[in-house]
């Protein structure tokens, strides 16, 4: 049976690719589970349509990323947490914690898995944060204060 994937199914295939599948597995596993439509000439109009339309989405999303990326250079993010007499820090400030105040501060939107961060951040002091994305990088520096 001929089937139209809609989610990445491991062994199987990738969202949107036409695929040729047992019909007791097509009929019984993917379908109901709404992981696979059938492969009608409607469903594949559907399907072209939705594909193009994430793929402009894609793009315009890529030029946006481009265009933060740029103002993030000179963006300083400061961030106020509670901290002992050493410099430690009583929470450490996790990716989509500096993602939320660099909303907040300078209304530039990433995703959290774009700050490459080896551990959480657990001194009060100056880190550069790098951000990779869509083939380009940059640092940002984000100050971390006693509160």
């Amino acid at each position: 049976m001929k089937i139209i994937l809609l989610k990445d199914i491991p062994k199987v295939g990738k969202k949107f690719e036409v695929k040729n599948a047992a019909d007791g597995y097509a009929a019984n596993m993917l379908i109901p589970r709404g992981l696979a439509i059938p492969a009608t000439p409607e469903n594949l109009k559907r399907t072209e349509n939705e594909k193009a339309k994430i793929e402009g989405e894609r793009k315009i999303h890529a030029a946006l990323l481009a265009e933060n990326i740029k103002a993030l250079e000179s963006t300083v993010v400061t961030i106020s947490g509670k901290a002992n007499e050493k410099g430690h820090l009583f929470a450490a400030l996790h990716k989509e914690t500096i993602v939320n105040e660099l909303a907040k501060q300078s209304r530039i939107q990433l995703d959290p898995e774009m700050l490459v961060l080896d551990h959480p951040l657990k001194e009060v002091g100056e880190h550069m944060i790098e951000v990779k994305g869509e083939g380009k990088s940059t640092k940002f520096k984000v100050v971390v204060t006693a509160a």
